[in-house]
C-alpha cells in the first residue's frame, strides 16, 4: 500500500460513529484537494472495509457512492450507526464531520 492510500485509510479511521465525510473533505485533508477519484481508489483497496469504516465516506451532494462491500452493504452500515438516508442521500448539515 502507497504512503498515500496510507494516509488515506488514517484519516477515514477519524470519521466517527454516526457522521460521515465526503471524498472531497477527504481530499482537502489529505492534501489533495481534486483528487477525489484518487481517494475513491484508496477507499477501494482498504484491506479491512469494517474496520477501517470507508462506508463513512459519501459523495459531495449526499448521495451514498459507491462501497467496495456494495452500495446495499454501506447503506445498511450507516443506517445502523444512526445516519438517515432519504432518497439516497444523506443529510450532511446533519451528519458531516469536517477534519
Amino acid at each position: 500500500m502507497s504512503e498515500f492510500q496510507t494516509r488515506v485509510l488514517e484519516l477515514v479511521s477519524i470519521v466517527p460513529r454516526g457522521k460521515v465525510t465526503t471524498y472531497k473533505e477527504l481530499a482537502w485533508a489529505a492534501g489533495r484537494p481534486r483528487a477525489y477519484r484518487a481517494m475513491a481508489n484508496a477507499l477501494a483497496k482498504n484491506p479491512c472495509p469494517i474496520k477501517i469504516p470507508c462506508h463513512r465516506v459519501v459523495r459531495s451532494d449526499g448521495k451514498i457512492g459507491g462501497y467496495k462491500l456494495g452500495m446495499r452493504q454501506k447503506v445498511k452500515l450507516l443506517v445502523a450507526e444512526g445516519i438517515e438516508i432519504k432518497g439516497g442521500k444523506v443529510d450532511l448539515a446533519r451528519y458531516l464531520f469536517r477534519y
